[in-house]
Parts: C-alpha cells; sequence; structure tokens
C-alpha cells in the first residue's frame, strides 16, 4: 500500500481539493445543504478562510488552531456526515463493499501547506476564479457557493473582480466540464 505523507503543522494553514469519485455527478452543488451541514457538524474548531463548492468538487483554505494539525480527522468526518445524508444511488466498487465505505468520495484529497502571506492570496484567488476556470459561470461573482461574497462583503475583493471572461475569450486549456 503507498504511504502518503501528510503536512503535520501545527496550528497551519492549509489549501485542500477534494473531489467525489465519479466526476460526472453533481453532488457538492444538488445537495449543498447537507455539505454546510457537514461543515457545521465538525466540532473540533477550525477557521474557513476561504471555499468554492462546484458540482464534482471543492476547494478550501483552512486555519488550524493552535496545538492542533488534525485536518485528516475533520475531512473525514465532514466527508462520513454528507455520506450519510445523501440518498444512495453511486456504483460502489468491491473493495469498498468490503470497507463498509460507500461510493461517493475519492478516498484521498490533496493538500498544500501555506506557506506565506503571498501564497496564501494566490490559492484566495485560485478558489474563487475556479467556477470560471471551469466553465459554470462567466463572472466569479454569479457563483453563489463561494466566499467571494463574503470577501467583497469584506471589501477585499470589489465586486466585479476578474471581470467577465466572455468579454475577454479566455480558455483555460482544460476540458469543459460535463
Amino acid at each position: 500500500m503507498t504511504s502518503y505523507r501528510r503536512s503535520v503543522v501545527s496550528g497551519g494553514c492549509f489549501f485542500f481539493t477534494v473531489n467525489l469519485a465519479d466526476r460526472r455527478r453533481q453532488l457538492l452543488t444538488e445537495h449543498a445543504d447537507h455539505l454546510r451541514g457537514a461543515f457545521r457538524s465538525v466540532r473540533r474548531p477550525f477557521t474557513m478562510d476561504a471555499i468554492v463548492v462546484l458540482p464534482d468538487h471543492l476547494h478550501a483554505i483552512w486555519t488550524l488552531p493552535e496545538g492542533d494539525a488534525d485536518f485528516a480527522t475533520r475531512w473525514r468526518l465532514i466527508k462520513a456526515y454528507f455520506s450519510r445524508h445523501v440518498a444512495l444511488g453511486e456504483d460502489v466498487s468491491r473493495s469498498r463493499i468490503l470497507r463498509g465505505e460507500r461510493g461517493i468520495w475519492q478516498r484521498r484529497f490533496w493538500e498544500h501547506t501555506i506557506r506565506d502571506e503571498r501564497d496564501y492570496e494566490r490559492h484566495v484567488d485560485y478558489i474563487h476564479f475556479n467556477p470560471v476556470k471551469h466553465g459554470h459561470v462567466t463572472r466569479v461573482r454569479d457563483w453563489p457557493y463561494s466566499s467571494f461574497h463574503r470577501f467583497v462583503a469584506r471589501g477585499i475583493y470589489p465586486k466585479d473582480w476578474a471581470g467577465d471572461v466572455s468579454e475577454i475569450g479566455v480558455s483555460f486549456g482544460e476540458r469543459p466540464d460535463p
């Protein structure tokens, strides 16, 4: 079995990417209320600095409290809560059945330890621009499942941040989402 090394930084700030197992599904936006409930259900405190939820994956930046580096347990709890509240219907592999798992989430997630203020800003911008990058909207402000709106309310971003890509014809070199 592959040995994964996770960053252990007590009180650290981390960028995450968490994906559905079947990237063609749209469970995260279809069941956004359950996802919100999953985040609220985690009783171990942390700060959600930024987040964007797309139909098949999400990106987030968290800051953990001093003396705490356990983001893995938090993600396990969030995924489990969400899975319990979404109706059955996904394909489940034999290995998942043997482990008593659903087939909603990819088993792993990707994390990156935020190194400094510039790294933080780049990742926050990446998070907020992601719905445009994936072709869900042409303006960042039009995506409802994003902390972008909180950043605008706090005066961090102007409402028209990043403009309208339909006016400038930007292509990101990725396949469009199904």
